[in-house]
């Protein structure tokens, strides 16, 4: 029998139909949830057509760009960075699910190197994006920082930050001489993790109430996208608080 295999509690008590009815519905919410991601993504993509001006492949040309032009590529420019933070940071997560992970023939050293290639993603694109926005408000003489979406943008890249420190400190526990053990570092980068992965939720669903978004989305399409971040959230907020929290049996 394999080692490498995650163990998961949830479900433990239910009868045979019933724990085999569990199992597949998981399967199906963390598979549905590679497609959400996958497919916000996408969609985000499409609307924001790259390619279509030199402003939007380059910061550079946003000085020849029109202000009107200018505002909407910047919209997109920047959601289009948040949803590939969002994805990357959401497959580096789900990876670990023993259900309905692609990469569930890795070992647990694999998905590890996984997970630190999908974060080193999420650190480039979260700084490409805001590198991005900075130069372009500087150029175009806005104030910085005026948006609940701008303000927590910023909280959740500095806690992005701080967590891959401390991943990286969790890999090397003894050459920094840490006092905890490594259960309860792991305990604590899941914890921590989860919550800026909320964080870069919210932060998406700011996004969606930008002028350019609202302008290209509208009635219940609108609201449908508004909806779709949160059901990743949900999957992996459920894998982590199954996979680390600590559970005490009931006893009558």
């Amino acid at each position: 029998m394999r080692s490498d295999v995650e163990y998961s509690p949830v479900g433990e008590g239910l009868g045979m139909r019933d724990f085999w009815l569990y199992v597949w519905l998981r399967r199906a919410a963390v598979i549905a949830a590679h497609v959400t991601g996958m497919g916000l993504t996408l969609i985000i993509s499409l609307f924001s057509r790259p390619g279509t001006s030199l402003f939007s492949w380059h910061p550079v040309c946003m000085s020849v760009a029109e202000q009107q032009s200018y505002d909407q590529t910047e919209n997109k420019t920047y959601l289009r960075e948040k949803t590939k933070y969002c994805l990357c940071m959401t497959e580096g997560i789900l990876l670990f699910s023993a259900e309905g992970s692609p990469f569930c023939f890795k070992s647990r050293k694999g998905k590890v190197r996984l997970h630190w290639f999908c974060q080193a993603l999420v650190l480039i694109a979260s700084a490409t994006g805001l590198g991005f926005m900075v130069a372009s408000k500087n150029v175009s003489e806005r104030p910085h920082l005026v948006t609940w979406h701008s303000l927590l943008g910023v909280c959740t890249l500095a806690a992005t930050v701080l967590q891959a420190a401390c991943g990286i400190c969790m890999t090397c526990p003894k050459p920094l001489r840490l006092s905890s053990s490594l259960p309860k570092l792991k305990l604590y980068h899941a914890t921590c993790g989860l919550v800026v992965y909320l964080l870069a939720t919210v932060t998406v669903v700011l996004a969606m109430f930008s002028d350019w978004f609202q302008a290209t989305v509208k009635g219940v399409a609108w609201w449908a996208f508004l909806v779709l971040p949160f059901f990743p959230a949900l999957v992996v907020m459920n894998q982590i608080t199954n996979a680390y929290l600590p559970r005490k049996k009931l006893t009558s």
